[in-house]
């Protein structure tokens, strides 16, 4: 091989894991599961008051008897909002009463779900109700329709990603084991939020990263930026949540979990934060290490520097796209509440100022910082591990062999033709 073959084979990008990045990810890695040993929950007490709201069974819709509305009830049936009066023939199929029929009402008022027959329907059973009724239709049963969604969408994902798809899908069932199976129970076990989630986050990032990507280089160029952006992103949600002094109790929802369970809420709303951030800034940084790693292999010559600054360029315009996707995420989450509020007509300042507000700009604000970050520290790992080549290690000298010591001749061999001294005066 002469010599400009050998430094166009140096100019091509590696994609062996270099040894310098094993002393990141192996500490990370024995960290993690370190966290997941000591955090895991050990037993998960239910609320008190969880029964207290009666126990959902199942059932299928046979017939509807739509009826007038009693003149006599029809302030109260203004009040609340119900627009349509009858009952409801249901089978039940669940439940103490399962194989039997009952008579509800027709469900009526906002967020009411509309029936018809043939539909398959959730009901609360409540048997010392007030009014006498034990059974009354609060949601559709959408256990079907959610299977086949999620067939179309397996099937749809490996078709268009074949083995790659496969490896997307597993990833993507461990990390919903990751949160269902740890994190939201540890939370409930009582442990640091914040902590858990940090445990949470560096486990889901490990796996699905690697079990989709692949172990190389420039996956570990992914962990690495996406490992250093979450702390970022942490050390910063920390900081404006403090500053802000927000306390994690927004709603209804968040009330009861307070009141029920001893959870750290502002704790929890970081972890929130943390998590919520994750999914944008992995694909950032594997995407950012994705990019320079074939503009390294389409422009052989380039050194780090220019890889970095052409990689940064690619960067910004993600970047941009990244943020607006993260904000009108948020946004849309959001979409009913800020109606509400300018329905309101409440003054600009105090809208923003108010703590529901004022936690999704903490969440925009801190997701997009860690995004920014993840950026230059990605690109630049990518570009310097692109140029990056192992010392070629010097072959040893070979060792010279002992040389034999020659053998003393037995006595009677000695020849006076070969030496004039008898073998007796050598030794």
């Amino acid at each position: 091989m002469n010599q400009d073959s050998l430094k166009h084979s140096h100019s091509i990008p590696n994609d062996a894991v270099p040894r310098a990045a094993l002393w990141i990810l192996v500490p990370a890695a024995v960290a993690t599961v370190l966290g997941l040993i000591l955090l895991w929950p050990t037993g998960v007490e239910d609320a008190s008051s969880i029964d207290a709201y009666g126990t959902e069974v199942d059932g299928h819709v046979i017939a509807i008897n739509e009826t007038e509305c009693d003149e006599a009830d029809a302030e109260l049936n203004e009040q609340l909002q119900v627009t349509v009066c009858g009952d409801v023939v249901v089978r039940l199929l669940t439940g103490e009463h399962a194989d039997q029929e009952t008579i509800v009402d027709i469900p009526s008022g906002p967020g009411a779900p509309v029936v018809e027959v043939g539909d398959d329907v959730i009901l609360i059973y409540t048997p010392d109700s007030v009014s006498g009724q034990q059974y009354h239709i609060i949601d559709h049963d959408r256990a079907s329709a959610l299977w086949a969604l999620a067939i179309a969408f397996a099937l749809a994902v490996v078709a268009f990603g074949r083995w790659k798809g496969v490896r997307s899908l597993v990833s993507l069932a461990l990390t919903f084991a990751v949160v269902l199976l740890f994190m939201v129970p540890a939370i409930l076990d009582g442990s640091s939020p914040i902590l858990v989630a940090v445990v949470g986050s560096a486990a889901i990032m490990l796996l699905s990263l690697y079990l989709g990507h692949g172990w190389n280089r420039t996956t570990t160029v992914a962990v690495v930026g996406t490992l250093a952006s979450l702390i970022v992103t942490v050390l910063l949600a920390e900081a404006a949540v403090n500053l802000t002094k927000l306390n994690g109790v927004l709603d209804e929802n968040t009330t009861n979990l307070a009141m029920q369970y001893p959870i750290d809420m502002s704790g929890l709303l970081l972890a929130g934060i943390l998590i919520g951030a994750l999914g944008v800034i992995d694909d950032v940084t594997v995407s950012q290490a994705a990019t320079v790693d074939e503009v390294a292999k389409a422009n052989p010559k380039w050194g780090p520097a220019r890889l970095f600054k052409s990689g940064m360029r690619v960067g910004r315009d993600h970047l941009t796209s990244v943020v607006n996707t993260l904000v009108l995420a948020y946004a849309g989450a959001s979409l009913p509440l800020l109606v509400l509020i300018a329905a309101a007509n409440r003054p600009l300042e105090q809208v923003l100022t108010s703590q529901i507000i004022a936690t999704e700009i903490v969440r925009s604000v801190a997701g997009t910082l860690g995004l920014i970050a993840a950026v230059p520290i990605t690109t630049w790992l990518a570009a310097y591990l692109a140029r990056w080549q192992p010392k070629p290690r010097e072959p040893k000298a070979p060792k010279e062999a002992p040389r034999p010591k020659p053998k003393p001749e037995a006595a009677g061999t000695w020849d006076e033709g070969e030496s004039p001294y008898p073998p007796s005066h050598l030794r």
